[in-house]
């Protein structure tokens, strides 16, 4: 195994330290508990924004902190749900009187987690609200889940709630908002290779120099099949065809597309797939309003891609283009 790391028990810390040290201004780390938070939190009068998850899968959450997105993040070890120590402190941190939503993925820890911390922040007076996301169209159930996976929605949610919020939107509504992006989103990915978790020392799972999996987890979980690699116009059509038949898509529909990296796949290769999604859609008579490619979340060092459709409209698509400035993602500012 090669990282780029000092020692694999100290490298979350350490990349959240790099983290504060080139972005100052923007946010702030705060350490025993551990969360990442906006450096103006608490803001008076705003629903307030936290999420988080186990750490590996960068810039998912600590990223988008800031402006726009969330007030605050909880990264857990690498692939391990965070605390409800964390999630209560960050909590406690950024409420500024008008409550705070949790964004959550579907994993079984962070959900335990979050519900904990939720309602201990409840019991201090603190109105809290929460957002489960479950888009993952591959499994209904896996080694970390009861019900489907939280993966790439998460991204579009924590931007489009992040967005509501600012504009002032109660948390009664920042919340309602998550729950309807999640009914409407769908995501899939496969992978090319592993990822190697750094305490481990070795791949989580091994692919022949041929073989390819469709329907990984963002922690290596198995996915739907392994089969022979293809071309990636015919995994995105498999992929797609997934995702476009589970909602269903229809011809007309509006989307935003997300063809995010796994983290060790290039941009050539992301932007080729993007194309292809373009094809697909359009010969479905699906428009594709609004685009991001790259890694926005990840699964340390696996080679692969998913793609990610949430059926928009004019009122979401003017929450897209709202103006966001976190680590990650920023326009408008």
């Amino acid at each position: 195994m090669k990282k780029l790391i000092n020692d694999a028990a100290s490298a979350v810390r350490e990349s959240l330290a790099g983290l504060a040290a080139t972005h100052a201004g923007l946010l702030q780390v705060r350490f025993d508990p551990t969360f990442v938070l906006r450096a103006d939190a608490p803001l008076r009068g705003k629903a307030a924004l936290v999420s988080g998850g186990g750490s590996g899968h960068e810039p998912l959450h600590a990223g988008y902190v800031g402006p726009g997105m969330l007030d605050a993040a909880c990264p857990g070890d690498v692939f391990t749900s965070p605390t409800p120590d964390q999630i209560a402190a960050a909590t406690r941190a950024v409420n500024g009187g008008s409550g705070v939503l949790h964004i959550v993925k579907n994993y079984t820890g962070d959900v335990m987690n979050f519900e904990m911390a939720a309602e201990l922040c409840r019991s201090e007076g603190i109105q809290v609200e929460a957002v489960l996301l479950n888009d993952d169209v591959a499994v209904k159930d896996s080694l970390y889940t009861a019900g489907r996976r939280g993966v790439g929605g998460t991204v579009l949610a924590e931007k489009l709630c992040g967005a509501a919020a600012g504009r002032g939107q109660p948390l009664v509504e920042v919340a309602a908002l998550g729950r309807e992006v999640n009914g409407t989103v769908r995501s899939m990915g496969m992978a090319l290779s592993s990822c190697t978790v750094p305490a481990a020392g070795r791949p989580t799972f091994s692919l022949g120099e041929q073989e390819m999996e469709i329907g990984i987890g963002i922690h290596g979980e198995p996915g739907r099949k392994r089969m022979a690699l293809k071309p990636v116009r015919e995994i995105v059509e498999m992929l797609a065809a997934d995702i476009l038949d589970d909602l269903p898509f229809r011809r007309g529909d509006m989307v935003i597309a997300l063809v995010n990296g796994m983290g060790a796949s290039p941009l050539l290769e992301l932007y080729i797939a993007a194309g292809e999604l373009e094809r697909v859609c359009a010969a479905r008579g699906i428009r594709i309003a609004r685009w991001l490619v790259g890694n926005y979340i990840t699964s340390l060092d696996m080679a692969g891609f998913s793609l990610t459709l949430l059926k928009a409209d004019e009122r979401l698509v003017g929450l897209w283009d709202d103006p966001v400035r976190t680590a990650a993602l920023r326009w408008g500012v």
